[in-house]
Parts: C-alpha cells; sequence; structure tokens
C-alpha cells in the first residue's frame, strides 16, 4: 500500500513543464503550479481542495487580424500596447503602466472608440510572474458602439505603482480602494487612497496568494471567533 502524498510533497513533484495544459488553451507560458483551491498547503487550506493540482497559465499572444471591430481599436491604440490576448471571445489589451493614462483617455475620447464607461478595476496576484506579480485589470464598456473591452495592466511585487485613471474614469475612485486594500496596489494620484472593508489597521492585503488563508481571527465588537483551523479539525 502506498503512502498518499501531502500537498507540499505533489507540489514539489510538479513543474510548469511537466503539467499538462488543459486542451483547447493557447499559452504563451505557464508560470507556476497551483496546489488547493487557493494555493495555500497545511492547516491554512481550510477550502477542502488540497489535492487540487493546476497549472497557473497566461494565454497567448492573439494574431492581426483579430477580426471585426476589434481591429479597429487595435489599430487606434497602435504603439501603446503590449500585447493584445483573445480568450472566449474576449479581447485584452495589455498595456505598460507608464501607457495607462493615455490609453485610457483615448478610449474614453477617441470618436471611434468611446469607451465612455470604466465598471471597475479588478486586483490579481501570480506570484510567480517575476517582476509582473501583481495585475490590474480594467473592465471598459462603450455605450456608443455597444462594445466591451479589459485593460491589463501589471507591475511587480517590489514597486507596486500603477497610476489613478480616476481623473478619467472618476467611478474608479472606489474600486482603486478595494485594489489596493485587498492586493496593496498603489495608485498614484488617488485622490484619498484608504482601506475600504479592512480595518484601518489591518496588517497585509487578505487576497494576495501568499497571505495565510484561515488562521486569522474574526473581529467583531465585543467579541472574537478562532480561526477556523483551531475551531475544527480538516482532513
Amino acid at each position: 500500500m502506498s503512502e498518499e502524498k501531502g500537498p507540499d510533497q505533489r507540489a514539489t513533484e510538479q513543474s510548469p513543464e511537466n503539467v499538462p495544459v488543459p486542451e483547447g488553451t493557447t499559452s504563451e507560458r505557464a508560470v507556476g503550479v497551483r496546489t488547493g483551491m487557493f494555493g495555500v498547503a497545511g492547516t491554512g487550506d481550510t477550502s477542502g481542495y488540497g489535492g487540487l493540482v493546476k497549472p497557473t497559465v497566461f494565454p497567448g499572444a492573439a494574431q492581426r487580424p483579430y477580426g471585426g471591430w476589434f481591429d479597429t481599436v487595435a489599430d487606434s491604440l497602435d504603439a501603446l500596447i503590449e500585447r493584445v490576448v483573445i480568450h472566449r471571445g474576449e479581447i485584452t489589451f495589455h498595456v505598460h503602466r507608464d501607457h495607462l493614462l493615455e490609453v485610457a483617455q483615448k478610449l474614453r475620447d477617441d470618436e471611434t472608440l468611446r469607451f465612455e464607461f470604466c465598471s471597475g478595476v479588478s486586483g490579481v496576484h501570480y506570484p510567480e510572474d517575476t517582476g509582473r506579480e501583481l495585475h490590474a485589470v480594467y473592465h471598459l464598456t462603450s455605450m456608443t458602439w455597444n462594445r466591451r473591452i479589459r485593460v491589463e495592466v501589471s507591475c511587480p511585487d517590489a514597486d507596486p505603482h500603477i497610476p489613478s485613471i480616476v481623473s478619467v474614469y472618476p467611478t474608479n475612485d472606489w474600486h482603486e480602494r478595494e485594489a489596493w486594500d485587498f492586493f496593496g496596489i498603489i495608485f498614484d494620484g488617488h485622490p484619498g487612497l484608504t482601506r475600504i472593508q479592512m480595518p484601518d489597521d489591518w496588517p497585509g492585503h487578505p487576497q494576495r496568494k501568499d497571505y495565510p488563508l484561515g488562521g486569522i481571527p474574526v473581529e467583531y465588537k465585543g467579541g472574537s471567533i478562532p480561526p477556523p483551523d483551531q475551531r475544527r479539525s480538516y482532513n
């Protein structure tokens, strides 16, 4: 009878090179392997998915022509784009952070684009993507042309700064605050970058993948609840 392997041992035996990429996925590169549902191991993983092993894969860059209005938007941005990804019929423009404000202004004001509405920014943390660990993903809608796109910007853990686009899209005010609160992305030029959901004195940013899962006591006024891994046993 063979000995069952724990999550840490399974992760050691796997690597981005030998974990198969899911069928139908175009891959530029695999940057790591995730074990468990949230990338943690040991008593911190209270999800019940400790045996899950999955590669972290970035879809490959699309090649021109992209098709239809995708090319119209790409032609307007042109030199400001690092790469374009089309996945499941949706388009994402990857932009260097130094060009973000210029791209946002052009997307909003260009008569052929008219992306008037930014519905928010989502933070993402890829610890294995060296030098680009933190990503900010902006969701944009053109009500004039009935089109939707994403703009994605990255920055390193060591320098987690991205320009704020609140001056172009005021609706992004609280969304940038939330991304700062949960991921630690600093939006330079934001009018009031403070925590929005966690207490002001909360240490760290709890949606990063290197943040401990479980193991944090929940505090309420007048009482507290121990962390999950101290309340019950997870096998």
